[in-house]
């Protein structure tokens, strides 16, 4: 089993619930095991250069999981979830009930058409260095340095912590 670090984020649809039934989804899926969940956050919705349109803030937490899934058949597992949960295809980092990315899987890299791991922007989000902090402040991104390190040279909009606590069974 490798350890794999997801990134979730919700603005629509009551993102707190969004985020609690995405948890308690992928504690469902055969070949993974849910492990640790970090705190949520608050954050101002990411934009496009030149995009001017208001959306609502997102909510965002990591989870780390452990599969034997492989990382494309994890992927569709988790598009598939997604749909579920309601998101249809929209303009890119647009509103959206749910979004789950693979942050991390262990200490590989890889790029191809599909997916890259490291998620490429992940040293640029607040909103997921911190959460990953949370549940591993020594961790360490191929290629990129420790999570710690990357957090103290992010930029981006502070972060409000997010006060309720998962429901039990979920962190």
């Amino acid at each position: 089993m490798e350890p794999v670090y997801l990134g979730l984020g919700s603005n629509l649809a009551d993102p707190w619930r969004q985020l609690c039934r995405a948890l308690w989804n992928l504690r469902r899926l055969p070949g993974l095991h849910l492990q640790a969940v970090s705190p949520a956050y608050r954050s101002a919705a990411v934009r496009l250069p030149g995009d001017e349109a208001e959306q609502p803030d997102y909510l965002n937490a990591v989870c780390l999981v452990s599969t034997r899934l492989a990382p494309r058949r994890l992927l569709g597992l988790l598009k598939a979830l997604e749909a579920r949960q309601g998101r249809r295809p929209g303009r890119r980092w647009g509103p959206r009930p749910l979004d789950l990315d693979i942050l991390l899987w262990g200490g590989r890299r890889w790029s191809d058409a599909v997916l890259s791991v490291p998620h490429p922007r992940l040293a640029e989000r607040r909103f997921v260095l911190q959460p990953l902090a949370d549940l591993d402040p020594t961790l360490r991104v191929p290629g990129r340095g420790s999570v710690r390190c990357l957090l103290v040279r992010c930029g981006g909009a502070p972060l409000q912590h997010w006060p309720l606590p998962w429901p039990e069974g979920l962190a």
